[in-house]
């Protein structure tokens, strides 16, 4: 068994393995025709359920064999131009050999006895978002798993500086359609049931900043305490942006911590033309951001930055077998002190890569162009009776509704629309996602590969428009 060991008596057969995997992952992306193959969970399941994991194939090639039957033939590919779902980018080549360089050295990013200039790297990578954002020369941050981990330690951070000891009086203020994840990390860290107060949005789905004052002005009234106000730049659902200078204005006036949600939107600051869609997220106390969402990275490739690198020690714990405090002392830099995790992949390598072979320009050039391609479909969905689009794109997403000229009931179209959408999923030809909008049932395309064409766009709402249309078809046909 120690042949499967990597270390140098196995580098040839390390290197033999993964060129293998990588032709047959190669071959499989340049034949895919479509982003999905439509297979179902009850014609996939009995393929994996009837694999004896207790009875090994012994061989790599025949695990990539029988790999190709349980994954890569029915994997979704999130490159292919009609994948239009979710937050899910297609992904660099320099970052994809990143990947593959951290995953075979594997080094674990908590302290620098396991890191070294990994974490040199990864501490490059912080400041040079910081700088990006316009934090200040005390800003810091730390690599995580993703925006929900970000937004957790974030929060946490505000908490802490809250410095209240009755929980039950801290309140965090968001818009109704930030994410999921500041509601949980509220019940996470221990706050009560009404601890998140939600403020409504405008026609443009962006924070009214009148509803955020007066809600912050009731709650100094009520005794309570502004932990934090959540503002969004780029909502999941609408990719949407708060007015983040108002928003900073009212945060100074009530002494509230601003943390700016920026997993979607944070492509912004590489962008070369709409780099001010974000302006006063510099004025934030902590920040989100995904590079694995608008910087065409892998997953995971997330980090949390912060103003103050002061407050990171409220996420500080020391260990004698790990980080002692004598390693601050030395001034020794572990990763651990700043981070919610211990064992920590190298996922800044990823980054890394990308900006040495691409450079910040390239990257804000791929997510520019998605962007330019969300108007374009915009104007697609505005000029085309057969639908309702929500709101113009503010980075690259777009929410709409299929309306059948001869249905009124919105029930049915409802039904219509979702039943268009699980029919797209299962022909594999194009995958779209759905949300609700005013408690009806709505379609989204979030565009991030600068692959999709317009073209692709007023295909796929054909299809959208046919399956919907023979739903109605066959009710009508039932109904009578």
């Amino acid at each position: 068994m120690r042949s499967h060991l990597l270390n140098d008596t196995t580098a040839e057969q390390y290197r033999r393995s993964v060129t293998d995997g990588v032709e047959r992952v190669a071959a499989k992306l340049a034949a895919t025709d479509r982003p999905f193959t439509g297979i179902s969970v009850d014609a996939l399941s009995p393929r994996i359920d009837e694999i004896d994991l207790d009875q090994p194939l012994h061989d790599t090639t025949a695990v990539l064999d029988e790999l190709e039957d349980v994954y890569l033939r029915d994997a979704i590919y999130f490159h292919h131009p009609r994948y239009l779902a979710h937050l899910n980018c297609p992904v660099v080549i320099p970052a994809v050999l990143g990947e593959a360089v951290l995953s075979a050295v594997n080094s674990s990013l908590d302290t620098w006895d396991q890191s070294a200039g990994g974490t040199l790297i990864e501490r490059k990578l912080i400041d040079w978002t910081t700088e990006r954002i316009g934090l200040g020369p005390a800003a810091d941050g730390v690599f995580t798993s993703g925006g929900t981990q970000s937004n957790l330690q974030a929060l946490l951070l505000a908490r802490e500086e809250a410095k209240s000891n009755d929980l039950a009086e801290l309140r965090i203020f968001a818009s109704e359609v930030s994410h999921f994840s500041v509601k949980k990390s509220a019940k996470l860290l221990g706050l009560g049931p009404d601890a998140v107060v939600s403020i409504p949005v405008d026609h443009d789905k962006r924070m009214q900043t009148v509803a955020l004052a007066r809600e912050l002005e009731r709650c100094a009234k009520d005794g309570l305490i502004p932990m934090a106000v959540v503002a969004t730049a780029g909502t999941t659902d609408f990719g949407s942006i708060d007015p983040l200078p108002e928003i900073a204005e009212l945060c100074e006036q009530f002494g509230t911590w601003m943390h700016v949600d920026a997993a979607y939107g944070c492509g912004l600051l590489a962008s070369l033309r709409h780099r001010d869609r974000i302006n006063g997220i510099e004025r934030a106390d902590s920040v989100t951001v995904d590079y694995h969402k608008s910087f065409f990275q892998p997953v995971s490739s997330s980090a949390v930055l912060v103003r103050d690198a002061a407050t990171l020690r409220h996420a500080t714990y020391h260990a004698e077998y790990l980080n002692p405090r004598r390693m601050v002392e030395e001034r020794i830099p572990n990763q651990v002190d700043k981070s919610l995790q211990t064992t920590r992949r190298f996922d800044a390598l990823k980054l890394w890569m990308t900006l040495r072979t691409m450079g910040a320009d390239g990257i804000g050039q791929l997510f520019d162009e998605v962007c330019e391609l969300a108007r374009e479909g915009w104007r697609l969905l505005a000029a085309d009776p057969r639908f309702d689009v929500v709101v113009e794109p503010s980075l690259s997403t777009l929410v709409f509704r299929y309306i059948p000229a001869a249905v009124t009931d919105p029930a049915e179209i409802d039904r219509a629309n979702l039943y268009a959408r699980k029919a797209l999923f299962a022909s594999g030809d194009a995958i779209v996602a759905g949300t609700k909008v005013g408690g009806r049932h709505y379609l989204k395309f979030t565009l991030l590969n600068p692959e999709t064409q317009a073209s692709d766009i007023a295909a796929v709402l054909d299809l959208i428009a046919g399956h919907a249309e023979q739903y109605l078809g066959e009710s009508l046909d039932r109904a009578s």
